[in-house]
């Protein structure tokens, strides 16, 4: 209802539409007033993505105009709501959805997209979604919600982002025997046939869209994103978020909590709830940080424990695999969470297991006993997967508890009457950054440094008052700001690297490096004259 007359007689639409025109505010307050007649997140999420489909533009001015306020609904925790419901909340298909039996045929579904200049790409396959499990073909929500962010957050092109799903069944049993579940209906494939498709996925995207596409893999099982990860991360332009966007959040909320605690990374010791690969990434990435500090690695990995379905893992234990066995520790086998937070007195706990509860009244009260400002975060989601709650946090720490946590809390006010803004550690604040400064620089690999220097800089705009009240993150309102200066921050650190490069090779000037540079072309466009003369 914006066109105007003109526009209306040109279209050949002129009565087809109620004679009043709208402008783009008005029609922001029409959508708002629909939103605000739902009392379901569920319905609420539904009216997001139907208005995403018929009209993208106002899709996004209504997402940007509240980010704090539409996040949760577009992203965790009301996506995980959503992709559990997702037969049922199906309209219209969005992102591109590729089976196990289209293997040997990704690249003519990829000439099926309408899209020729994807620059982003967010992929999963389902088997892990959120902390809610193998929802097979319904995990095409969570490439849609973050790529949707991507454009709310980052500001990359809706057009150039491509959501993906790679169908290869499900293991669950409830979707194979439901006749309304939307994807294939057998078992998940494994193995050679499973790798293959992947493999042919790699080279299918990157053969059409370039080197220098993004490919963002998600909520994959732990032991196929460690894997895919490392085959990947030196041949393609890639990263998986549950391993390093989740560490450098996490991270980010560390280094905040730092200026609380007046110390340094290497004066703290880490619990994790859980050794998958969100604990594995998120210890890496504190391992690196601390040898940033100039401490050694095998310091660094000394104060890291993490505790698994089997316990504390500790040396000798059996069927450790590569990642669990760099963090076994040098101790007695303990077998619950209250053993060894008793034991090992860490400052600091984190939970990234979905055990709702994990972090019982005992361990809160005795992080409190051990520590003036324990370090208590539960990241795990959705909600309903949370380790404690914020209001459980502050009350049994006395108000003295450093808290973060992966789904949004509500603000919660003591007895004393202070009252606290529960941070939360979405990783919303890293993935639109990275993809923005990726996208703009044309990186070809990401690299590990890349997050830490995320994390620094998201930690940079946490404010003495906003510490005061709570807070690790920046509030979600400043997303934008924080994703624009992520990808700048980068994009120096980047230049930076290769300047120290060229001084290490005595190429500082950049008349000589200009010279150097021309040579090395000229030889490039030689080589490959003869190649294709050959």
């Amino acid at each position: 209802m914006a066109f105007t007359l003109e526009e209306r007689l040109q279209l050949g639409i002129h009565g087809l539409l109620p004679p009043c025109f709208l402008s783009q505010d008005v029609q922001v307050l029409r959508v708002m007033k629909s939103y605000e007649t739902k009392s379901s997140d569920l319905d609420k999420y539904i009216i997001l993505m139907t208005l995403q489909d018929r009209n993208e533009k106002l899709f996004y001015r209504v997402l940007t105009s509240d980010i704090e306020r539409f996040m949760p609904i577009v992203y965790t925790p009301t996506v995980g709501l959503a992709c559990q419901q997702y037969g049922l909340a199906f309209r219209r298909p969005r992102g591109l959805f590729i089976t196990i039996h289209d293997k040997g045929h990704i690249a003519t579904l990829l000439n099926s997209w309408p899209e020729e200049d994807i620059k982003a790409i967010v992929v999963t396959d389902g088997e892990r979604i959120l902390g809610l499990g193998d929802l097979g073909s319904y995990g095409m929500g969570i490439p849609v919600g973050k790529l949707a962010l991507y454009t709310a957050c980052g500001g990359v092109h809706p057009q150039q982002c491509l959501p993906v799903l790679l169908d290869v069944g499900t293991d669950n049993e409830a979707l194979l025997n439901d006749p309304l579940y939307i994807g294939l209906k057998h078992k998940r494939v494994r193995g050679k046939q499973y790798d293959e498709l992947i493999d042919e996925f790699m080279q299918a995207v990157t053969n059409k869209y370039g080197m220098n596409c993004l490919i963002q893999f998600e909520d994959f099982a732990n032991a196929n994103a460690f894997r895919l990860l490392n085959k990947y991360r030196n041949r393609y332009c890639t990263f998986n978020d549950d391993i390093q966007g989740t560490a450098s959040v996490a991270v980010a909320g560390i280094f905040a909590a730092l200026r609380i605690t007046k110390n340094k990374l290497s004066d703290h010791k880490f619990v994790f709830q859980g050794a998958g690969e969100a604990a594995m990434g998120i210890a890496q990435l504190i391992v690196m940080a601390m040898e940033k500090e100039g401490i050694l690695r095998e310091d660094a990995i000394k104060k890291i424990w993490m505790v698994d379905s089997k316990g504390l893992i500790v040396k000798g234990r059996s069927h450790l695999n590569h990642e669990k066995e760099m963090f076994a520790q040098d101790h007695p086998q303990l077998r619950t969470l209250e053993e060894v937070v008793q034991r090992v007195k860490p400052t600091a706990i984190i939970g990234v297991a979905a055990i709702a509860g994990a972090f019982t009244e005992k361990i809160l009260k005795d992080m409190a006993s051990f520590n003036a400002r324990p370090i208590v975060f539960a990241l795990s989601n959705p909600t309903s997967k949370a380790e404690c709650t914020a209001e459980q946090c502050y009350h049994l720490t006395e108000g003295r508890g450093i808290f973060a946590s992966g789904s949004p809390f509500p603000n919660v006010t003591l007895a004393s009457g202070q009252t606290f803004f529960p941070g939360q550690g979405n990783n919303a604040y890293v993935f639109p950054g990275v993809a923005l400064g990726v996208i703009a620089c044309g990186v070809r690999h990401i690299s590990d440094d890349i997050f830490l220097t995320t994390a620094e800089s998201i930690a940079e705009e946490v404010t003495e008052e906003h510490l005061a009240e709570g807070r690790l993150y920046p509030p979600l309102s400043t997303i934008r700001e924080v994703s624009f200066k992520i990808a700048v921050k980068n994009h120096v650190c980047r230049n930076e690297s290769f300047r120290g490069i060229w001084c290490h090779l005595g190429l500082c000037d950049s008349k000589r490096r200009g010279k150097v540079i021309e040579a090395i072309q000229h030889l490039l466009s030689e080589l490959k004259y003869k190649k294709k003369t050959l």
